[in-house]
């Protein structure tokens, strides 16, 4: 009989350990830290190409576009929050765009969570947005960087070929000329 149990408790500690194991939460990249080499896929747009810094077709990487830091937003487009943001990231976006200071400097990219290609264009069209989209449509770039909801942001600095996040966090920007010189300051930009 001590067999059997001792067998047996040790066959429920194994079926817990590896369902917590399973159960443990990515958490999203946090300020300080590396952001994770994911692919995305490259937009076939050549002027989203262009824009980006980068050519050709199949995948790339964050590090790969040609900035010193890319503005990543993480959405839906089936989130109210990320439309009713859609108007304010637009308008950041022109903001970066009009000062030859960081036009080359800054870049906006958004990963569409559970969204395919046919859905981020429908985004994209629907709310005139000029940075690429990048569809996520079976949730691999969203496990990689923790399964955050939406809209959620996270700014990088590009040095060398690396990442290092100067930004995360969930919900609205808010002031788009104070979060603008935020990350010039964080990025040490200035």
């Amino acid at each position: 009989m001590k067999g059997k149990i001792s067998s047996l408790t040790i066959v429920l500690l194994v079926l817990f350990m590896a369902k917590a194991i399973c159960a443990a939460e990515i958490n999203p990249p946090q300020v300080g830290g590396v952001f994770p080499e994911i692919e995305l896929l490259k937009p076939v747009n050549s002027a989203e190409l262009k824009y980006l810094g980068i050519s050709g077709s199949g995948i790339f990487k964050v590090q790969q576009v040609k900035a010193d830091v890319v503005i990543i937003e993480i959405f839906s487009m089936y989130c109210p929050y990320c439309q009713g943001e859609a108007p304010s990231i637009n308008n950041l976006f022109t903001l970066i765009e009009s000062n030859p200071a960081y036009k080359n400097k800054i870049k906006i990219i958004g990963i569409g969570i559970n969204n395919s290609l046919f859905e981020t264009n429908i985004f994209k069209n629907k709310y005139k947005i000029a940075f690429p989209l990048i569809p996520d449509g079976d949730f691999k770039l969203h496990k990689t960087i923790g399964q955050v909801r939406t809209p959620y942001f996270i700014v990088v600095k590009i040095k060398g070929g690396k990442t290092k996040v100067i930004y995360s966090k969930l919900g609205a920007l808010g002031d788009n000329k104070a979060f603008l010189e935020k990350i010039i300051n964080s990025a040490g930009l200035k």
